[in-house]
């Protein structure tokens, strides 16, 4: 092509009307220096991203439900990590033939209520009898056999005998503990007395927020030092509870969508 006609290809390219292109497409032009590609597919022309990406946490079964059903695709993957305590879903997971980003994902990361921390914190240790005693009035809403009345009752019976010599604690046909001391106060040194407290009791506990309560029995722990009176309880199998409700946290997602839930963790 001479110079002459470069030059009247050019004069006329130019006069010719502006073409509104439409944003999300890919157009090519012929010009007098060959093909000129012009791509509108980039987020800065649509105003969206390229494709869904990044991870959301939730915290209780029903907000991942929720997110699962507005973003989920008959390809999402759901795995179920007993020993994280997660549930994750890979949103856009790869087609049986067809592969994909796998980068849109769905956690949920179960948290411990305060009181299942408090309670684990404590287990299996022996604290002086009135930490025991204000441990046991800080949670009476979870105290459930005896009830919360009776075992606030002990509480206050623990505090009030503070300044006596524990000398022994025997097992009662009941089921109870009674423990024998003597008074060390100046007005009533040398009195006896008795102080029974159950040898066992029920708790009811949520370990996750969100989740559903559980039932826990606690066995009472104690030991008489020169120190005095020395209580705590340990706790029947937590681990298998703790399993128990992450169980039944899966079974409730499990049950409101088609994908099924694998064991294990996404790659």
């Amino acid at each position: 092509m001479t110079d002459n006609t470069l030059t009247i290809v050019e004069t006329a390219l130019r006069a010719a009307p502006p073409a509104e292109l439409t944003p999300g497409k890919v157009y090519a032009f012929h010009t007098p220096h060959g093909v000129h590609q012009v791509n509108l597919t980039g987020p800065e022309h649509t105003g969206q991203p390229p494709r869904k990406s990044g991870t959301t946490t939730v915290r209780d079964a029903r907000s991942w439900t929720a997110y699962f059903t507005k973003h989920s695709s008959e390809a999402s993957e759901v795995y179920a990590d007993s020993e994280r305590l997660t549930v994750t879903a890979v949103l856009d997971a790869h087609a049986a033939d067809t592969p994909s980003w796998g980068g849109h994902r769905l956690v949920l990361s179960l948290r411990p209520t305060d009181a299942w921390k408090q309670w684990l914190h404590n287990d299996g240790q022996l604290l002086d009898q009135e930490a025991f005693a204000e441990f046991l009035e800080d949670h009476l809403p979870e105290l459930l056999e005896p009830s919360s009345a009776d075992m606030l009752e002990i509480a206050q019976s623990l505090q009030a005998a503070s300044k006596v010599d524990f000398q022994s604690g025997v097992r009662l046909s009941s089921g109870q503990r009674q423990f024998q001391y003597v008074e060390t106060t100046t007005t009533k040194a040398g009195q006896k007395g008795q102080l029974t407290v159950p040898e066992t009791f029920v708790i009811g506990l949520v370990p996750f927020e969100g989740s559903e309560g559980y039932r826990l029995t606690a066995r009472l722990r104690y030991r008489i030092t020169d120190r005095g009176l020395r209580m705590g309880y340990k706790l029947e199998r937590p681990t298998d509870i703790l399993r128990t409700a992450f169980g039944d946290v899966v079974d409730a997602i499990d049950g409101h969508i088609e994908q099924p839930v694998m064991n294990g963790t996404p790659a």
